[in-house]
């Protein structure tokens, strides 16, 4: 008899297990890392709870369509989020975009109610509208993949390379419902971590891939409810699959591996928990932003700032690729605030003596600035 290729062609298929001492380092740090992040929600304000909370969402949508290698209209899927968030935003929107704010928000809003196969088959439809112009090929929407063989595959047409085929169809039923009762009763069992448990769901239903097109991004949904359900926090305030995009070709390494491996999925786990730990720690260094900009205006809130002042202190708080890391020179200053040369060098002055700026080190026309942080040494401007 041919030893087993896939692992769902494993006797003991899908009873997984794994190395608890291998993983608890990693299981620890992410359990401290979820607990330190839950705990600063209370310090940010519900407007910008709101705010962040819709681009967090906003990123996790766009990141798992690029997985799939699928570029979203990003103003569009913001405005539909917003839309469902209460924010006031302008923007058009589309069939693609409000299918898919519906069907992340449903994941994380309303983490209480059951994931059943109505349930899924619903996310599917959100996922494919019927008015969606763009699907490359006819699908079945909201109902089980067809008969022939589900595989995943790159390379020539005539010489593909076979990553992973799919259970048959025949049995595909089973396989699904024993899936979905295995997630609704494991909310319960006090014995498996909630964090582990969110791996888990995540490997086992992209390994029985039930549908035409779509596993990935659902796989991806049913990761974010099993991570809130955990959470008991319908707020997002991290991504996870803007991480996976990260490491976009170690994700598909290490499921390719796994899937052609034992029920031993330690591998998988070890790298599922090693990407939520990276998701938590940019969020960390976010809300850090986020309060450290609100402590900053509260200690200036006497201080009269002209528009172009405001402009480039907030884009100095914000951080990130644009945020000017190494410091803010006199002609980038003149750049972002639209204003002459003289002026600029008026606005730094002004800033450095209301203390909104420190100088760096350095002289002339390298002379750079940094933001002038209330209580600290530093600047606090770090970036993910």
């Amino acid at each position: 008899m041919n030893e087993p290729f896939w692992i769902w062609q494993q006797p003991d298929w899908p009873h997984f297990n794994w190395e608890a001492d291998s993983l608890a380092p990693l299981l620890r740090a992410c359990t401290q890392a979820q607990g330190r992040l839950l705990g600063m929600l209370g310090a940010v304000g519900s407007d910008t709870e709101a705010q962040s909370s819709l681009d967090v969402l906003l990123q996790n949508i766009v990141t798992s369509s690029a997985i799939e290698g699928e570029q979203l209209n990003v103003s569009s899927v913001r405005s539909s989020l917003a839309k469902r968030l209460g924010i006031s935003e302008e923007g058009r929107v589309s069939a693609r975009s409000e299918g898919l704010a519906e069907l992340l928000l449903d994941a994380t809003s309303a983490h209480q109610q059951p994931l059943d196969l109505k349930r899924l088959y619903r996310w599917h439809c959100w996922l494919f509208p019927s008015d969606d112009n763009l699907l490359a090929r006819p699908l079945r929407v909201g109902m089980l993949r067809g008969d022939e063989p589900m595989q995943v595959v790159s390379g020539r047409v005539d010489r593909p390379t076979v990553h992973y085929e799919a259970p048959p169809r025949a049995g595909l039923e089973t396989q699904l419902a024993e899936f979905l009762a295995w997630f609704e009763s494991s909310r319960s069992d006090a014995g498996l971590d909630p964090l582990l448990r969110a791996g888990i769901a995540h490997f086992w239903f992209v390994t029985v891939h039930p549908f035409d097109d779509g596993n990935g991004r659902l796989t991806r949904a049913i990761t974010d409810l099993a991570l809130t359900q955990g959470e008991q926090q319908a707020i997002r305030f991290y991504a996870m699959s803007a991480s996976i995009l990260d490491d976009r070709a170690g994700y598909y390494r290490i499921l390719e591996a796994s899937q052609k491996s034992t029920l031993d999925i330690t591998a998988w786990l070890q790298w599922f928990l090693g990407t939520l730990l990276k998701s938590l720690e940019q969020a960390l260094a976010r809300i850090d932003r986020i309060l450290a900009k609100a402590r900053f205006w509260q200690a200036h809130r006497t201080d009269s700032l002209p528009p172009e002042q405001i402009k480039v202190l907030n884009r100095l708080l914000d951080g990130g690729e644009k945020g000017f890391e190494a410091g803010i020179s006199a002609a980038q200053y003149q750049s972002v605030a639209q204003v002459s040369k003289a002026t600029a060098t008026r606005h730094l002055s002004d800033l450095l003596e209301k203390g909104c700026l420190r100088r760096l080190p350095g002289g002339g026309r390298s002379t750079r600035y940094q933001i002038n942080q209330p209580g600290s040494i530093l600047p606090g401007l770090d970036t993910e």
